[in-house]
């Protein structure tokens, strides 16, 4: 299974994504299974937090760039059926970053409640440069937690950015020692378990109800721009050099 689910201790749901041989590389399976994994967290009773993290020492490097590769496949995108279910889940969700975050890896973050990432941390959104268009409603969230100048950085150059620039524009909460990243996530995890749940699920409703409609409006348009570009020559073009390096 490319998704391991663990409960660590009461209350606490373990997700590590668990491809390290592909840099945990997000492929249509894994996105189904972490679907899975979110709804089922969602729904058991005894799960008060949810900790998303990556195994070997790695979040995620992203999607996998062969699937982008299928021109026909149409449908719903497996990234936004993710998305949407992490966003939609109702327990507090605190990632843990080590390693590689690139593209979804990154923008994933602006829907997790709480996230830490590890000094080593290397993070990237390289839409553009592989001839894409921002994703995940990143173009709308991004903006309101980083300032427009600096997200408009990040999105049109795409350069890589360490966790203390990724704490800086609030897709973190702090950069930890490396190593530490998961340590520090189950213990804000393990602090949220202990609370009122039914305080911690209001306030999380509260702190979404003003931005809900925008951001699933800004996903479904961001989707079907990203996947017109991603059946366009300059992406495949780009997606073929990636896979021959």
């Amino acid at each position: 299974m490319s998704v391991r689910v663990a409960d660590p201790e009461s209350g606490i749901r373990l997700v590590t994504i668990d491809r390290p041989e592909r840099r945990n590389a997000l492929d249509r399976p894994t996105y189904a299974a972490l679907v899975t994994a979110f709804e089922a967290a969602g729904a058991d009773a005894a799960v008060r937090a949810v900790v998303l993290t990556g195994a070997g020492g790695c979040f995620t490097a992203g999607n996998d760039l062969r699937d982008f590769q299928d021109v026909e496949t149409g449908g719903d995108s497996p990234g936004l059926a993710f998305l949407t279910t992490l966003r939609a889940c109702p327990k507090p969700v605190v990632a843990a970053v080590e390693g590689h975050a690139v593209g979804i890896g990154t923008t994933l973050l602006l829907h997790c409640d709480l996230a830490y990432a590890a000094q080593g941390a290397r993070f990237r959104l390289p839409f553009t440069a592989l001839g894409l268009s921002p994703e995940g409603g990143s173009s709308y969230l991004l903006p309101r937690v980083a300032g427009t100048k600096r997200a408009a950085e990040l999105l049109m150059l795409g350069e890589p950015f360490g966790a203390d620039d990724a704490a800086a524009a609030g897709l973190v909460n702090a950069a930890v020692p490396t190593g530490a990243a998961l340590e520090t996530a189950l213990g804000k995890a393990r602090s949220l378990a202990a609370l009122p749940q039914i305080s911690i699920a209001a306030t999380k409703r509260a702190l979404r109800r003003g931005h809900d409609d925008g951001v699933a409006r800004a996903m479904a348009e961001e989707a079907e721009v990203f996947h017109a570009l991603r059946r366009g020559p300059e992406a495949q073009a780009a997606f073929a050099a990636f896979l021959r390096r």
